[in-house]
């Protein structure tokens, strides 16, 4: 979870939602990923998803079996869905999100009897760090919209 931290004050350092997530497989990782919606002008540039692709570019395959995700904030619909589809065994999350959250907090996708595949889902590891970033973000994001808007009126 440290190693996506890091990927999260990343997206930090370049004004995104800070999110970072990690493929590990066998111990090593092998895909990293944070936010890149607002570079890459790209709804899907989610940390899971670009942190998803570059583990399935290292394994020269879309099944990442055997393969854990760790990531800073809770999954979206969007990302549960990849997860599930690139066959990870198992997510590790930080932070809940109460408003998106795929995995436990308004949908439980991972758990899903329905779709073909489920994976392991631990949760709240690191959870105050990971929450932390996201509350700083936030905080700076409002701040400079005060200050654009020449005040709080």
């Amino acid at each position: 979870m440290k190693e996506a931290l890091k990927e999260a004050k990343l997206a930090f350092s370049k004004k995104e939602v800070p999110v970072g997530a990690v493929v590990v497989y066998q111990n090593q990782v092998i895909g990293r990923g944070h936010n890149q919606i607002e570079s890459l002008n790209d709804a899907t540039a989610h940390a899971e998803i670009l942190a998803i692709t570059a583990a399935s570019n290292a394994l020269n395959s879309w099944r990442l079996s055997g393969s854990t995700l760790y990531v800073t904030a809770e999954p979206c619909v969007m990302c549960a869905g990849a997860i599930s589809l690139a066959r990870l065994d198992r997510v590790v999350f930080g932070a809940f999100d109460p408003k998106k959250g795929a995995v436990g907090s308004l949908y439980n996708v991972l758990k899903d009897e329905r779709l073909n595949h489920q994976a392991e889902v631990v949760s709240g590891v690191l959870e105050k760090e990971c929450s932390n970033i996201l509350t700083l973000f936030f905080e700076e994001i409002r701040k400079e919209k005060v200050t654009d808007n020449g005040g709080d009126h």
